[in-house]
C-alpha cells in the first residue's frame, strides 16, 4: 500500500483542487451568470456524452490496463499498444456516419421534450469522442506508472478554463452559445494535450498488429464496451432522463445537487489511478493473498474519508443552500439521497477492479445489463411521478442493489471480503456525528457557520480514528502530518 498512499496523496490533492474549482464554477459562476435553460442545457450535453464514451472508447482504456503487464517485450507492448490506439475507429467511424445520416431523426428525438437540445447534437457525439480518447491516453499513461500528469489533466485542466470562459461570458466577451461550444473546444484540446504528453512517455510505433491472444483481447474490449456503458449509465442516466421528462432547467437544479454528492466519490477516484493497475498486476500474478489485503485496505481507508466528507456536506448542506439562488434548493434531498449512496461506494474499495481484470467479468457485464434495464425503469416511473427527487430515488436504488451484486459476487467466487471490525467502528461513529452535529447551527453567516461547524467536526472525527487507530494507514499518515 506504500505506493498506492504515495500517488494517491498526490492524486487526492490535485483532484480536491479539481473539486474546489468545479465547486466554484458550479455553486457560484454557472448559478449567477448563467442561465438555468443554458446551465441545463450544458449538463445535459457533457451527461449524454458520458453516456457514450464507453461505446465510443471501444473499451481500450480499460484493456490497457487490464493487459498491458502481460506482455513481457517491449515489441509485443508496442503493438498492443498501436492496437488500442486504432480500435476505437471501428465504432467511431460508423457513429459519424449514422449521425450525419440520421441527423434530422436523432436531433428530434433528443429535443423531444426542450427544443433547445437540437441545434447542439453534434456537439454530444464531438465531446463524446474527446472523453474516449483522453481516457485511453490517460490509461496509456497510468500503464507507465505515471498518473499524476493525467489526473490534473482529468481534474482541473478543465474546471481552470472553464472558469476563465465564465468570467468572459460575465463581462459579455462571449454569449452563451458561444460559452457552450468552447467548452467543448476545451475537452478537444484537454484530450490533445493529453495525447501528446502519453506519446512522450511512450511512442506509438505501428510495425505491427499482431499480438498473442489477441482475439481474447478484442473480446474483453467489446465486453468492457458494455461494463463501461453499464457504470456511466447510472451515473448518467438520470441527467439525460430529467432532460427527456422534464423541462431542461430542472438538469441544472440537479446536476448541482449531484456534484455536491459526488464529492464523496472523491478519494476514491484518485486511489484508482495506482489501485486500478496494482489490481490487474496482481491478477495476472495470480497473488490472491496481497489482493485480499488491498480490498480490505483499499475499503477501510475510502470509508473512512469518505464517511468525514459525506458528514461535511450533510451536516452543513442547509446551510450552503441559503448561498445559492432559492431554486437550486429543490435539490436538497437529491443531496441525501445520492450522498448516502456514495458513501456506500466507498466500502467496495477496488472491487470494480477486482470484477474488471478477472476472468469473470462476462457474468457481472449480464448483470449490469439487467441493473441498467431496471434503472432506466425506475427512471421512467419515478421521474414523472417525483421530478428530480426521483431521479435521486431511481439512481440510489440501482447503485445499492448493483453494489450488494458486486460484493456478493467476488465473495462467492473469489472468497474476499472487504469488511472488518474497524468498518463496523467508522460505520457507528459516522451515526453518531450525525446525531450530534445535524440538529443545531450557530447563529452566524452560513460561511462562518459552515467554518466553525467544519472545524469542529474534523477535530472529533479525526481524533477518534486516531485514538482508537481505525486504520493503520489513515494513523500513519496523521503521524507523519502531527511530524511537519
Amino acid at each position: 500500500m506504500g505506493v498506492v498512499v504515495n500517488q494517491s496523496i498526490k492524486n487526492t490533492i490535485i483532484t480536491y483542487i479539481g473539486f474546489g474549482i468545479g465547486a466554484i464554477n458550479i455553486l457560484f459562476l454557472f448559478t449567477n451568470f448563467v442561465s438555468d435553460t443554458y446551465f441545463g442545457l450544458i449538463t445535459f450535453i457533457f451527461s449524454t456524452a458520458n453516456i457514450l464514451m464507453p461505446l465510443m472508447a471501444f473499451g481500450a482504456h480499460n484493456t490497457i490496463i487490464k493487459f498491458y503487464t502481460s506482455f513481457k517485450t517491449r515489441q509485443s507492448q508496442n503493438n498492443f499498444l498501436s492496437l488500442m490506439l486504432l480500435l476505437p475507429l471501428l465504432l467511431i467511424i460508423p457513429g459519424i456516419l449514422i449521425t450525419y445520416f440520421s441527423f434530422d431523426f436523432l436531433s428530434n428525438w433528443l429535443s423531444s421534450q426542450n427544443s433547445i437540445v437540437k441545434s447542439y447534437t453534434w456537439y454530444i457525439f464531438i465531446s463524446a469522442v474527446a472523453f474516449a480518447y483522453f481516457e485511453i491516453f490517460y490509461a496509456w499513461s497510468r500503464v507507465q506508472m505515471q498518473s499524476v500528469f493525467g489526473n490534473f489533466m482529468k481534474e482541473v485542466f478543465h474546471r481552470i478554463t472553464t472558469t476563465i470562459l465564465l468570467i468572459l461570458l460575465y463581462f459579455g466577451l462571449l454569449t452563451a452559445e458561444e460559452l457552450v461550444l468552447c467548452m467543448v473546444a476545451v475537452y478537444v484540446l484537454r484530450m490533445l494535450i493529453m495525447s501528446a504528453y502519453a506519446f512522450s512517455l511512450r511512442f506509438p510505433i505501428f510495425k505491427s498488429f499482431k499480438i498473442y491472444n489477441g482475439i481474447k483481447i478484442i473480446k474483453y474490449a467489446a465486453l468492457i464496451i458494455v461494463a463501461g456503458s453499464v457504470a456511466n449509465m447510472i451515473l448518467e442516466i438520470d441527467k439525460f432522463m430529467i432532460g427527456k421528462y422534464v423541462t431542461i432547467e430542472n438538469v441544472a437544479y440537479y446536476g448541482v445537487a449531484i456534484y455536491i454528492a459526488t464529492v464523496i466519490g472523491v478519494p476514491a477516484r484518485a486511489m484508482q489511478q495506482i489501485t486500478y493497475p496494482l489490481t490487474a498486476k496482481l491478477l495476472n500474478n495470480k497473488n490472491n493473498k496481497e489482493l485480499s489485503l488491498l480490498y480490505r485496505k483499499s475499503s477501510l481507508n475510502l470509508f473512512i474519508i469518505g464517511g468525514f466528507i459525506f458528514l461535511l456536506i450533510i451536516l452543513n448542506i442547509n446551510q450552503l443552500y441559503k448561498l445559492l439562488p432559492t431554486d437550486y434548493s429543490e435539490g436538497l434531498i437529491v443531496v441525501f439521497v445520492i450522498g448516502i449512496s456514495k458513501l456506500f461506494d466507498t466500502i467496495l474499495g477496488n472491487n470494480n477492479a477486482i470484477l474488471f481484470y478477472s476472468d469473470y467479468y462476462r457474468v457481472v457485464l449480464l448483470m449490469g445489463v439487467f441493473l441498467v434495464i431496471v434503472t432506466v425503469l425506475l427512471n421512467v416511473y419515478f421521474i414523472p411521478n417525483y421530478g428530480i427527487n426521483g431521479a435521486s430515488y431511481a439512481t440510489a436504488l440501482a447503485i445499492f442493489l448493483y453494489n450488494i451484486i458486486k460484493l456478493g459476487f467476488v465473495h462467492f467466487k473469489m472468497k474476499m471480503q472487504p469488511f472488518t471490525v474497524a468498518t463496523g467502528k467508522t460505520f457507528c461513529l459516522i451515526i453518531a456525528c450525525v446525531l450530534a452535529f445535524y440538529f443545531w447551527d450557530f447563529r452566524f453567516h452560513s460561511l462562518l457557520n459552515i467554518a466553525v461547524k467544519s472545524l469542529l467536526l474534523a477535530i472529533c472525527y479525526g481524533f477518534i480514528v486516531y485514538r482508537f487507530n481505525l486504520s493503520e494507514d489513515v494513523t500513519s499518515l496523521i503521524n507523519k502530518l502531527i511530524k511537519r
